[in-house]
């Protein structure tokens, strides 16, 4: 079997094994119909006429991987080499540009093929990868004890929110961005760290990204004995902090007050805790969980202890619990995907678009049964996306989809940049504001996500639009405020020249895909292939150099690509470079801080022409947008890929593939709006169903 055989090979990943697959299946043109078994499938048939002579025929196998035992069976049953040549076809990243193109006719008929194969392995046996029982991330866990005690300030500062919010711009139930925002940037450090938050409570440790991934996902949540003993302190500085208090805390007279009898102190303790308790647990309270807590509280009163300390405990121990810490779904009964409870669904659309614990309304409608509901759910979907919590999706997903941390470490050449550096500070703070103010926008006004792409407006404050020079549109930006580096004051602008505008040609991405003295093509294609199409290239092999920031000796006069096109002479090199170098080199124009050229410093001009998907030409950067624009079916798909992968906290695998492929076409039906985009990743089926054998 091919899985066998790729298996077998030590030196050989499963990419390069596919490389060696494909190009000897498309050394001929045709299938010959003579050889064909009737009984065999086209695929199997073109292996069997065409590839086995060089995989299996003799001793000497090409690329090691022996074809000669593949058959229909042994195929349908890796549905991972399924979508893996699927990929490889559709993106027609096989043959290898030195090798004779495949028929058109012949493609098409094979990602048919290979797709119902798919579908029909999937649909016999649904099996979604399970994700792993996990913790909350930090930025979870800040907005759960928030929104569990209504409080008035935040726990704890968290660095990884990039963007803070002045004047309460973010208004989601009105479906408008306004024209004038004021916000403040990370970069800014300690001066972006003075805000209200509870006194002597300390956070733990920023949690890791998974690679091409994100900050939530169970597989990077574990708890060392390390954590659990922080956490345990944690719950109790919280409710124990000078700050928790009647005026901070919005529960504090129907949870935390002296009631005004003690007659029935059992009653009274009950009726606080059984609310409470269910939202800290994200489902209803059992007999025995209550009758635990209560005791612990009558015990308590009876050694003379003040009624509100010792429900300041309670909470300090609720928060600390595990059953408060970990996301978890039940056992399924069986070994294959089964839909979740209305508890299970409830939590994740609130973690999903909140990032914290669904609300009564989400409860008690899960408490009934009638969540599941489509027409319920989907007026709940609605419904979460008017409320201003939404405005926790925007502090975690885009910037992490866009992978935005990378700009706080770029440091551009100060000799070269010198405009970058400004006082104290860098320019980079207003850069990466401008595509989240643009996700922000899209998502409250439901915009298309096209938008994203190629946007006919920025947001943009006096210092980032002096910055773009030429490519700034003519509307003037105020400058009142722009010396005050705590509030920013950001403009609605219209964008007339489409060589900027949408996230690619962002100056925040420009800036951290280029090293301190040049642009970096491979990075900034390779970030395309990630963010954009979800298609993340391969990591290159340990033992290449790069390439040095500036010319050696005798390279003064090349361009860049020129440069490159001497690095990439490895075999092993080539495929992955075939595929990102064109992404890269699209971007060219713009320098390392994100700024339009013509030419290089040694006069010689920027060529930035290329190919998409080898089918879509362009000879500059708008061209090469609007070839994106006609793939925008392929980045509807990434991005839901994105999303899905966000809202699930796992990696996605082969059997996500259908819903991907629902979700993209419902989406493209309604006009690529973002909003249908997100109800129709939680309406799918791995969002609804879970793996999670006993």
């Amino acid at each position: 079997m091919m899985q066998h055989a790729i298996r077998l090979m030590p030196n050989l990943n499963r990419a390069v094994a596919l490389i060696a697959f494909m190009i000897l299946c498309v050394r001929c043109d045709t299938i010959l119909a003579t050889e064909q078994d009737g009984n065999d499938s086209q695929i199997i048939a073109t292996l069997r006429a065409h590839c086995v002579k060089c995989h299996g025929a003799n001793d000497e196998l090409e690329g090691d991987v022996d074809l000669l035992r593949l058959d229909e069976d042994s195929l349908r049953a890796d549905v991972e080499l399924i979508q893996s040549l699927i990929d490889v076809l559709e993106l027609e990243e096989m043959p290898p540009e030195d090798e004779p193109a495949l028929n058109p006719q012949l493609r098409t008929s094979l990602v048919a093929e290979l797709n119902a194969i798919m579908h029909e392995a999937i649909a016999k046996e649904t099996i979604f990868a399970r994700t792993p029982v996990r913790r909350m991330n930090r930025f979870q866990y800040n907005n759960a004890v928030i929104d569990l005690f209504d409080l008035q300030c935040t726990v704890f500062t968290l660095p990884e929110r990039m963007m803070r919010e002045h004047g309460n711009y973010f208004q989601p139930a009105t479906g408008k961005m306004p024209d004038h925002v004021i916000v403040g940037s990370r970069p800014l450090g300690k001066s972006q760290l003075i805000e209200r938050r509870l006194a002597g409570v300390a956070a733990f440790p920023q949690d890791l990204r998974a690679e091409h991934g994100f900050d939530n996902r169970g597989d990077h949540l574990s708890m060392s004995p390390l954590l659990m003993e922080a956490f345990l302190g944690l719950g109790e500085s919280v409710t124990q902090s000078p700050d928790f208090n009647a005026t901070n805390v919005g529960i504090w007279d129907k949870f935390f007050a002296t009631p005004d009898s003690e007659n029935d102190s059992r009653g009274e303790i009950r009726a606080r805790l059984e609310p409470f308790l269910s939202k800290a647990f994200r489902r209803p309270i059992d007999a025995t969980t209550l009758n635990r807590y209560t005791s612990f509280a009558l015990q308590e009163l009876v050694r003379g202890t003040d009624f509100t300390e010792v429900m300041k405990s309670i909470a300090g121990a609720a928060i600390a619990s595990p059953r408060f810490l970990y996301l978890y779904d039940q056992a399924s009964s069986s070994d294959t995907a089964e839909t979740i409870n209305d508890i299970e669904l409830a939590s994740r659309m609130s973690f999903f678009l909140w990032g914290s614990l669904p609300d009564e309304t989400l409860l008690n409608l899960a408490a009934k049964g009638e969540l599941h509901h489509e027409d319920v759910m989907n007026d709940q979907i609605g419904r979460m996306l008017q409320d201003r919590k939404l405005k926790r999706f925007c502090d975690s997903f885009p910037a992490q989809w866009l992978q935005l941390e990378r700009i706080v470490s770029s440091v551009p050449n100060p000799d070269k940049y010198h405009k970058f550096y400004f006082a104290k500070f860098r320019v980079s703070m207003h850069m990466m504001l401008e595509p989240l103010l643009l996700f922000e926008t899209v998502l409250i006004e439901d915009l298309p996500i096209t938008q994203l792409i190629d946007s006919d407006f920025a947001y943009r404050s006096s210092v980032l639009q002096s910055g773009y020079g030429e490519l700034a549109s003519g509307e003037k930006v105020d400058s009142e405020g722009s010396n005050n580096p705590a509030q920013l004051r950001f403009y609605r602008v219209p964008v007339s020249d489409r060589r900027v505008g949408g996230v690619i040609t962002n100056a925040a991405v420009m800036t951290m895909t280029s090293g301190p003295d040049r642009t970096q093509p491979i990075t900034r294609g390779a970030w395309i292939a990630t963010v954009i199409f979800n298609n993340p290239p391969d990591p290159p092999p340990a033992n290449v150099p790069s390439l040095d920031e500036k010319p050696t000796e005798g390279e003064e006069h090349l361009t860049l690509r020129e440069r490159l096109a001497i690095h990439r002479q490895r075999a092993d090199c080539k495929g992955c470079h075939e595929q990102i170098d064109p992404l890269g080199f699209a971007l060219e124009n713009f320098d390392p801080v994100g700024v339009w050229r013509d030419q290089y410093a040694n006069g010689r001009k920027v060529d930035m022409a290329g190919t998409l998907f080898r089918k879509h030409g362009f000879n500059n950067v708008v061209e090469f947008k609007d070839a994106i624009l006609t793939e925008k079916d392929r980045f509807t798909r990434g991005l839901a890929g994105h999303l899905l992968s966000f809202a699930l906290a796992r990696e996605l695998t082969a059997a996500d593939r259908p819903a991907l492929d629902k979700i993209a076409e419902a989406t493209a039906a309604d006009g690529y709006k973002m909003q249908t985009l997100l109800k129709q990743v939680m309406m799918s089926e791995p969002f609804l169903s879970k793996t999670s054998p006993k």
